[in-house]
């Protein structure tokens, strides 16, 4: 099932764990960072880029991808693993943005936790683009 969009200028409702990177790229490809935006928990935490502190809540959303909007990028995801437990969703997935003129901004194999939000769709909690960070 595609995701759901209640209207173009806000975010998709992702239905399923692994739509919820679509729906970031068609977000992404529209330069809509209040569609990215919903599409994370209000509290949620960014670790990108590695080697910079944490990002937390829609700020850091905000902070993560408003560099990416102005190239008007393209992205490609593809799901590697996906467990599902009730609302909670560990997902793993080989990701790349990439410039209009073919050269890739960013890339990974992410690790994400998603859960279900107030719209009633899902969207990250925890998102690790290039995997979790070692511990400290």
């Amino acid at each position: 099932m595609p995701p759901i969009w209640r209207d173009p200028n806000t975010s998709p409702i992702a239905q399923r764990p692994g739509e919820i990177a679509q729906c970031v790229s068609a977000c992404l490809e529209r330069g809509n960072l209040d569609g990215i935006t919903g599409l994370f928990h209000p509290d949620c935490t960014i670790f990108f880029p590695p080697d910079a502190p944490p990002r937390i809540g829609h700020a850091g959303v905000r902070a993560v991808f408003a560099g990416f909007l102005g190239q008007t990028p393209t992205t490609q995801s593809t799901l590697v693993s996906e467990v599902i437990v009730g609302d909670i969703a560990l997902l793993q997935a080989d990701w790349q943005v990439i410039a209009p003129d073919g050269s890739v901004l960013a890339k990974g194999r992410s690790t994400e936790i998603a859960t279900r939000l107030a719209h009633g769709g899902l969207g990250y909690l925890i998102d690790c683009p290039n995997g979790p960070p070692p511990c400290s």
